[in-house]
């Protein structure tokens, strides 16, 4: 079997690791913290021990993929690795730094990877005197249990070194898709709308209630009754954290040279400045103090119906500009969506569903009302629309 390397010994790099692990690969972990190597080695017998009492896999099972995991301080260790996956703090400096040690320690054909969620690419493999052989791996946390990886070569990289790192991700039992290197890839960027608009209604008092969480609720409820969506907006970027989404927000939209479909929110902005990060902290846009009550949401099947319509038609908007953009296929755009972030539905085929007509009218209706760029109507769809034509026709 092959050898993969982490770089990481964060959540990420030790649900990666299990996942190869178990997959019959040798795995070496890395860090230079030892205190978080212990801790990810416990996280993992953990992980294992509650496997093996929920039945999911036998004592010896689970033993032997505890075997294959080694973990170190020593970087030498990746001499004989076959792939190095780097899944440490976003900063692209520090990634550069390591990649360049990295390098000088691997063999020639090792692949080198970076778990990387919003930074280029481009930039990162620059740092290496044989780009070629660089790569993004963009896992999904956790790594062990959410289906989906997103693919990304760089401009730099190989033909051979896109189609070996899919090959070794699908074996690993994961779903992949290819994506270009633009930011956010294709979840992070489709997403953007599911969030940056209920922030949007929310603080245009759409939700024709006082400002508070009773509006969140409101919002929240539309998008789970009436989308079908597993979490509302204000729920999910409580359980991501207000920190975490808010600087993905930021960093695209700065990376997208300011669009003004990608602008950041004051609301998440504040949040996120005064501590209410969501669940981690105790508080985010709900209390989850003991004892704290959940406020009622303003169930209005019309208000709900404009609350959803208005956040889907964004969404399916952007799915079709990254088609549009080919950031990536018809398929793996809806894919990336259902499998990624658990969209009940493939934004392109619900596109369909809904007609092309109707997505272009509430576009331009939105765009009228606004007079905004952040409500521009991707070309692809008023292309289709003059052609009666669908996405999956």
């Amino acid at each position: 079997m092959p050898k993969l390397s982490v770089i990481g010994a964060g959540t990420m790099g030790t649900g990666i690791a299990q996942v190869a692990a178990t997959a019959g690969w040798d795995v070496v972990i890395n860090d230079t913290n030892s205190d978080i190597l212990e801790k990810s080695s416990a996280s993992l017998v953990k992980v294992m021990n509650r496997l093996v009492e929920k039945e999911k896999i036998d004592r010896e099972t689970a033993d032997k993929i505890l075997g294959r995991i080694d973990f170190t301080e020593d970087q030498q260790y990746f001499e004989n690795s076959d792939l190095v996956i780097e899944a440490i703090i976003e900063n692209l400096e520090i990634k550069q730094k390591v990649f360049k040690a990295v390098e000088e320690i691997v063999r020639e054909d090792t692949i080198i990877a970076s778990n990387t969620s919003s930074l280029s690419l481009a930039s990162i493999g620059a740092s290496l005197k044989d780009p070629s052989r660089f790569v993004g791996i963009h896992f999904f946390n956790p790594a062990p249990l959410m289906p989906l990886v997103e693919i990304i070569p760089a401009v730099q990289t190989a033909e051979e070194t896109t189609k070996q790192a899919k090959d070794w991700v699908d074996s690993w039992k994961k779903l992949t898709v290819l994506a270009k290197d633009t930011p956010g890839f294709i979840v992070n960027r489709v997403a953007r709308p599911f969030y940056g608009e209920s922030l949007r209604m929310y603080e245009e008092g759409i939700a024709d209630l006082p400002a508070g969480q009773a509006g969140f609720a409101t919002i929240d409820w539309a998008m789970k009754e009436l989308g079908g969506f597993r979490m509302g907006p204000f729920e999910l970027m409580d359980f991501i954290g207000n920190d975490i989404n808010y600087t993905v927000t930021e960093t695209v939209f700065a990376s997208f040279f300011y669009d003004p479909r990608y602008k950041p929110s004051f609301t998440q902005k504040r949040m996120s400045e005064a501590g209410f990060l969501g669940r981690k902290s105790g508080r985010g846009y709900y209390d989850y103090a003991e004892g704290a009550v959940k406020p009622e949401p303003k169930k209005d099947e019309k208000l709900g119906q404009q609350i959803l319509d208005r956040t889907l038609v964004m969404l399916i908007n952007e799915a079709a500009d990254a088609l549009f953009l080919n950031i990536a296929s018809r398929e793996d755009i809806d894919t990336a969506m259902t499998k990624g972030v658990n969209y009940p539905k493939g934004l392109l085929k619900w596109a369909d569903e809904k007609g092309i007509d109707w997505c272009v009218e509430k576009m331009d209706a939105l765009y009228d009302e606004y007079r905004e760029d952040r409500y521009r109507c991707s070309p692809l769809l008023r292309r289709m629309k003059d052609k009666k034509q669908s996405f999956y026709g």
